[in-house]
């Protein structure tokens, strides 16, 4: 397992470290080195399944579709009709050019197949989704057909004359408009692999497999809280010096979006005591506890030293730019290494954007990674920005930004106001982070940078 440690090359104690020293890549790459995915799983209705991650592949018990049917409405023949009795009218017409004239036997469609036999020279009107009839395997649009005789649209008396269409060679392939039985999903086959976070589409095809429950892997517990004996929730009176608490509201609607089982334990105050009591109760019951605020170096912050006491510490304090004061290790639910039951713990920094890029440039691949699902990395955009941009370089820095598109499609940036990590309004503001890089230094205007888009992240 991989330690601050053998990143860094220093065998000192961890009151040596430089908390700038640790780039965010390297702090990303420890936290997944540290996980271990869930192993219990549970069976749900499929209505109940949506986001939730696959324990196990989806074997299809069926071929999709379940048999030989029509991609449109037309006319079911036998294609090798097109050549051996296409209509030759001069020595010099070519197959292509012929018409060929069939008459319709009968009617398919969803639902009701045609049983009857086909003569030769014979075709069947079809339906988009009917199956083909015995002896058909090309369909040809009926835009592209001229009929005659019968009645279109009504059932024709016994003496009624017999319906035909005519249409060009040409008009159709040999098999064209003809969807194969299994040719989406063959019976025997994985329909679906675990690991997959079940998506709207996932639903509706295990649907057409006739599945009705499904086995995924039980929700990832996490316990949250803040410090703080300046917080306030919001609906009480606000005292002189004291503020609402945003962060746990935060925390709760972020965990959401993962579809994360939530254990909201409150406020803590600025005690030694009362924290380590409820540290300890969050890794009884929970997977993962985070928690904002304590992890500075001021004389009320007491989860970096309680981490140090309960558990394991990997390292707090990065290279990062809102959320340098970050701790992340192991906590113990019997308050010391190896006693009683352990979770993850990260302690975020206080502020409320600080609080928010830890979570998603840290936290979140984490959480994704424990649910029994793969992280992918979320995608960066190449963007020029229309404002000049301070950076010092050796840290990460994730710039809140409103991004749009020029006619070219070329993405444009700019910083939204207030940088500080305490302005919360101009994250509401953004749209994107503007993400620059751990080497990189001040921008001028016009300058490439890589935008990570809002939508779908927040």
């Amino acid at each position: 397992m991989t330690t601050l440690n053998s990143i860094t090359g220093s065998a000192g104690s961890l009151s040596q470290f430089d908390p700038q020293a640790l780039p965010v890549s390297a702090a990303q790459a420890i936290v997944l080195q540290w996980v271990t995915p869930l192993a219990q799983s549970e069976r749900v209705p499929l209505r109940d399944a949506l986001a939730r991650v696959l324990a196990r592949d989806v074997i299809s018990p069926i071929d999709v579709p379940a048999h030989d049917n029509s991609a449109m409405d037309g006319y079911a023949f036998d294609g090798a009709s097109l050549l051996a009795n296409a209509n030759i009218n001069t020595a010099a017409s070519t197959p292509d050019s012929a018409a060929l004239t069939l008459s319709v036997a009968g009617k398919a469609f969803a639902g009701h197949p045609y049983t009857g036999a086909i003569a030769a020279g014979a075709c069947v009107r079809i339906m988009t989704g009917a199956p083909m009839p015995a002896g058909c395997d090309t369909v040809v649009p009926q835009e592209r057909v001229e009929r005659s005789g019968g009645a279109a649209g009504e059932e024709r008396a016994a003496e009624a004359v017999i319906e035909t269409i005519t249409f060009r060679a040409d008009a159709v392939r040999p098999g064209a408009n003809r969807r194969r039985k299994g040719e989406d999903l063959a019976r025997g086959n994985a329909a679906l692999r675990a690991g997959r976070v079940l998506r709207a589409s996932d639903i509706g095809l295990m649907a057409s497999l006739g599945l009705v429950d499904v086995a995924v892997k039980r929700r990832l517990r996490v316990a949250f809280f803040s410090t703080g004996d300046e917080l306030r929730s919001p609906g009480e009176p606000l005292d002189a010096g004291c503020i609402y608490d945003s962060n746990r509201y935060t925390l709760g609607a972020m965990l959401q979006r993962l579809n994360i089982e939530p254990v909201d334990l409150g406020r803590v105050r600025d005690d030694p005591e009362s924290l380590a009591a409820t540290l300890k109760a969050a890794a009884e019951s929970a997977d993962v506890v985070l928690t904002s605020g304590g992890v500075s170096v001021g004389e009320a912050d007491f989860t970096r030293t309680q981490l140090q006491t309960l558990g394991d510490v990997s390292f707090w304090g990065l290279a990062m730019r809102p959320g340098r004061p970050l701790a992340f290790g192991r906590i113990w639910s019997g308050g010391q290494p190896g006693a009683g039951r352990a979770a993850l713990l990260f302690g975020l920094p206080g502020n409320p954007v600080a609080t928010m890029v830890a979570f998603y440039q840290i936290v979140r691949p984490a959480l994704i990674a424990m649910s029994g699902a793969t992280p992918q990395p979320v995608p960066l955009f190449p963007a020029r920005c229309d404002a000049p941009i301070k950076k010092r370089p050796g840290r990460t820095e994730f710039q809140r930004g409103i991004a749009e598109r020029d006619a070219q499609g070329q993405w444009h940036v700019a910083p939204t106001g207030s940088q500080s990590s305490g302005a919360l309004s101009t994250m509401s503001e953004a749209n994107c982070f503007i993400v620059l890089a751990h080497e990189s230094a001040d921008l001028d205007a016009g300058d490439a940078v890589d935008i990570m888009l809002f939508d779908g992240l927040v």
